[in-house]
């Protein structure tokens, strides 16, 4: 398998993004306790992937959805992320300040909502699956669990290195990151949709 999921999966994910969040949610935190949550935030991440990708289509033959009323109604999620990423705002952004605050009040602030809604939301999810069905062999899918690895070990090392990147960078650095990571995305996004109209309207592909 190409390497366009993973960079779209990076796009998406952009844990370099949400290390001001964590910094923000760990900032009391002893040593010990910020340790684990990297370490169960990295996790999270990859179980998401991974889940996406080994049971995303069934769930949409479930549902009796469409590969590519999927890939359309994914690619504007896409797109919506890149727009939000271009304003230097994380592409998974939460729902509303309600939200923020009781999750902020939870005991373990991991997986919600540093994992779920920031790093992996429905973009990250209708991306896995929409690249799991052009998987052909088990290899190729088992490569794809892999990014979510990948994507794991990148979320430990931003996280690990939470406080010197943010010096180093400081806010300006990280949203010229975001911002390119947003232009990237947002190109990704038109070929999803592109890909899905194709199959949905064949006249448009000249068929």
């Amino acid at each position: 398998m190409e390497l366009k999921p993973l960079v779209t999966l990076l796009a998406i994910v952009n844990p370099l993004a949400i290390v001001p969040f964590f910094i923000h949610y760990t900032q009391d935190f002893p040593t010990s306790l910020r340790r684990r949550t990297i370490g169960i935030s990295s996790f999270s991440a990859f179980a998401v992937i991974a889940i996406s990708a080994l049971l995303g289509l069934k769930i949409l033959e479930f549902f009796s959805i469409s590969l590519a009323s999927f890939q359309v109604g994914g690619g504007l999620l896409l797109m919506t992320s890149a727009l939000s990423m271009l304003n230097a705002q994380p592409a998974e952004a939460r729902s509303n300040a309600a939200e923020v605050q009781d999750a902020a009040a939870r005991a373990s602030i991991a997986v919600v909502p540093l994992t779920i809604p920031l790093l992996t939301g429905p973009a990250t999810i209708s991306t896995v699956v929409i690249y799991a069905d052009k998987a052909k062999t088990v290899l190729q899918l088992a490569t794809l669990v892999g990014y979510g690895v990948v994507i794991g070990l990148a979320t430990a090392l931003c996280f690990s290195l939470a406080q010197p990147i943010a010096r180093i960078l400081g806010k300006t650095g990280i949203n010229v990151m975001t911002r390119l990571m947003g232009l990237i995305l947002a190109a990704l996004s038109v070929e999803v949709m592109a890909d899905g109209l194709h199959t949905l309207f064949p006249v448009l592909a000249g068929k």
